[in-house]
């Protein structure tokens, strides 16, 4: 009798053949539709909201008359303290006083501008009269030297010329707002595409392994080529996703003039998002998938991939957690080397800038030798737990069978 035919295809044609087979579901389905159009309006509106907070000053001051000398001071005067306030010239006093009363102006400063004396509605808010308190103190110095016989004009820029002598030890990182920003929503982005993507993996092997399509696929293609395209075909949707939003985020960023980076900064910043979501996206779904071989039912795909799941959690809620107030901090420093957790951390100190380049190539480096021990690893247990349906497979059985 002769041999049946070898009906297997070669290794990268099967493994091609599974990754297109989830692009083109994936790409089809409304969930991904919906969550990315969903996540795009969102980072959009978050833009455009810093465009406008950013865009506005604390308060409008109108100046009419002596006071118009003081718009300048008070503006100097705010910034000191960190407020900006919009000055108005106005025609008179008694315009000013009516744009106070209809809220176009929140205050007004009337006299001969040798003091202090504004006009409000009710009350004053706080900041504001902390910003004309230290301008009244400023004109109290001024005319105190003019007693004296002294220029105001040489003191004041003696005293804003003065600065402490500061000497550290090691050279400090120059750590911006925007680069604060743009480090949290990077790791958002990682977490959660990890979390999504990842457990989609999981989900789908037992989504085959419960309907039996599975057994129709072996029958086919080897059990690590249908893992293998299963991770390919599902990162290669989260890639696509990933430059879309990272790239409409930038461009509207850079649009809106929200960002104020350079180009090179804010392409680095998606380039550097791209490989750590490919690194930590391969490492972890790979255990996913394995993990999720070892169940039959949706139900129990969330009690196997707890575990390492919660290593992107913790990884992630340190980082917003510990980054905004110590961007230096040394604990986060050893954690975004360690494979574990470089796929969440380690973007997020890229993006805020100041990672020594050493650290950064040495956590990848760790990252990429990890995935080919997962590659085996992950590749055993699919192969021996996904054809055994019903209970639970215990992964000591899983990692035994021949």
């Amino acid at each position: 009798m002769s041999e049946l035919p070898d009906v297997r295809m070669g290794n990268w044609a099967a493994v091609g053949l599974v990754a297109g087979r989830e692009i083109d579901t994936r790409l089809r389905s409304k969930a991904f539709i919906i969550t990315t159009a969903a996540t795009l309006l969102l980072l959009v509106g978050f833009t455009l909201v810093m465009k406008f907070v950013s865009g506005g000053s604390d308060a409008t001051v109108g100046v009419t008359g002596g006071s118009t000398a003081l718009a300048a001071p008070l503006k100097n005067s705010a910034a000191t303290i960190g407020q900006t306030i919009e000055t108005r010239a106005v025609s008179d006093e008694a315009a000013g006083r009516a744009q106070v009363d209809d809220g176009t102006l929140d205050a007004l400063l009337v006299g001969d501008g040798k003091k202090i004396v504004v006009v409000v509605k009710k009350e004053i808010d706080e900041s504001l009269r902390t910003a004309l308190d230290v301008l009244a103190g400023q004109l109290a110095l001024n005319q105190e030297i003019r007693d004296l016989g002294g220029d105001p004009a040489n003191v004041s820029e003696a005293v804003a010329g003065a600065r402490a002598e500061v000497r550290p030890l090691e050279p400090p990182f120059d750590y911006q707002g925007q680069q604060l920003v743009i480090g949290m929503i990077a790791g958002i982005l990682i977490y959660m595409s990890l979390l999504i993507n990842g457990q989609s993996v999981a989900q789908g092997v037992v989504e085959e392994k419960s309907s039996r399509v599975v057994e129709l696929l072996l029958a086919t293609i080897r059990p690590w080529q249908l893992m293998a395209g299963k991770v390919l075909g599902i990162g290669a949707v989260g890639l696509v996703q990933m430059l879309v939003i990272g790239g409409v985020g930038i461009g509207v960023g850079l649009a809106t003039g929200v960002l104020t980076i350079s180009v090179g900064a804010a392409v680095g910043t998606v380039v550097w998002l791209v490989v750590w979501f490919l690194l930590g996206f391969f490492a972890y779904s790979l255990v996913f998938a394995a993990l999720g071989a070892l169940v039959s039912r949706q139900e129990d795909v969330g009690g196997v991939i707890t575990p390492p799941l919660m290593f992107v959690i913790l990884g992630y809620v340190l980082g917003i957690s510990i980054l905004p107030t110590d961007p230096g901090n040394r604990l986060i420093e050893i954690l975004s080397i360690i494979p574990l957790f470089a796929p969440t951390l380690m973007p997020m100190r890229l993006a805020m800038g100041g990672v020594p380049a050493w650290e950064a190539g040495l956590a990848v480096v760790l990252v990429l030798a990890l995935i080919p021990a997962l590659v085996w690893l992950s590749g055993r247990i699919y192969r021996n737990a996904v054809m055994r349906s019903g209970a639970r497979v215990k992964l000591s059985e899983a990692l035994r069978a021949a």
